[in-house]
């Protein structure tokens, strides 16, 4: 499945509250902030709603069963990673 990367570009400062909502609602908290999601028509409409404080670029997606994040953010990873060898 594709996914998109959804980076906020621009405040909500002085937006509507339901513009505001949806950008949270979406993941991201503050300008340059980035999430990746399922391109979805739910996340289409969520972004064709805010689109001018949104930048969207698409990813490929790798199939069924991507073991990538959806929140973007970094991860602590398994007691394996973390070990030296």
């Amino acid at each position: 499945m594709t996914k998109l990367k959804v980076t906020q570009v621009r405040s909500v400062i002085h937006r509507p509250k339901d513009q505001k909502q949806t950008v949270r609602r979406l993941g991201l908290h503050r300008i340059r902030h980035s999430v990746i999601k399922d391109d979805r028509p739910e996340i289409r409409g969520m972004i064709s709603k805010v689109q001018h404080l949104v930048r969207v670029e698409e990813l490929p997606g790798d199939g069924p069963g991507d073991s990538k994040d959806e929140r973007g953010g970094r991860g602590r990873g398994t007691a394996r990673d973390r070990t030296s060898s």
